[in-house]
């Protein structure tokens, strides 16, 4: 009986500290790194304790954020959108938990979605739109890694910007309807200017041609004349002969 009674013990014991045991047993995925919070706040201690301690995944391989849905208004008041534009970062994983620990886990929150939004923003504000749309895009994505880049070198270093894919904005229709006929204007002027300089080309070709054809008939003549000449001269010298 009393024996019956100790394992009945150690079974209860056992039950009562199975989840605790195998509560501290967890996995973290390839290219993240865990971090752990004991008690509500951010720990350097790598252990799981069941309901004491969670812990969440951060990503330190390579990762694109997309930042959606971005309204600004040029310098002239013309309101456009940006649909996408996606930021390919990095988080060094030996800035972590400095990083977790300033700007918790949503660190991306304040230093890639909403920095897009503030220097798109600033970008608009201070060009035409003929600028924003054309002149200027080109060199938008380049500007943007340098803007996000600079401030994450000061605030947040271990956060890392390889580079921007910038979608080209949304225009008004009536805008976008003369952007569209400026370009067919223009693609119809290239075509006219080609065509022109082909036959151009033909012509020089044609020209080139002819000369060289009259340049042959004049040298034919010029022979012919020599001939003439020599033969004329030979006559006189044969008729001086006969003479004397």
């Amino acid at each position: 009986p009393m024996s019956a009674f100790v394992c009945a013990v150690v079974v209860v014991i056992i039950a009562l500290l199975f989840p605790f045991i195998t509560g501290g047993i967890h996995t973290i995925d390839e290219g993240h790194v865990g971090v752990y919070y004991h008690g509500g706040q951010l720990s350097k201690i790598h252990i799981l304790t069941p309901l004491l301690t969670t812990h969440h995944q951060v990503q330190i391989s390579v990762q694109t954020d997309e930042v959606r849905d971005i309204p600004c208004g040029t310098s002239g008041g013309v309101m456009i959108y940006f649909d996408k534009i996606e930021v390919v970062n990095k988080l060094k994983k030996a800035y972590v938990y400095e990083t977790i620990k300033n700007y918790t886990l949503n660190y991306d929150r304040m230093w890639i979605y909403d920095k897009i939004h503030h220097e798109i923003n600033q970008f608009c504000s201070q060009h035409t739109l003929q600028e924003v749309f054309i002149d200027l895009f080109e060199s938008l994505d380049e500007s943007l890694v340098e803007a996000l880049q600079k401030d994450c070198e000061i605030w947040a270093p271990g956060i890392e910007i390889l580079s921007i894919r910038v979608t080209k904005p949304r225009i008004p229709a009536n805008i976008k309807k003369n952007y569209e006929e400026i370009e067919s204007a223009k693609t119809q002027y290239l075509i006219v200017s080609e065509n022109q300089k082909v036959k151009l080309q033909e012509a020089e070709t044609f020209k080139q041609q002819e000369v060289i054809k009259a340049s042959s008939r004049l040298e034919v003549r010029k022979i012919e004349l020599e001939k003439q000449i020599k033969e004329r001269e030979n006559r006189l010298k044969i008729g001086k002969i006969e003479d004397e």
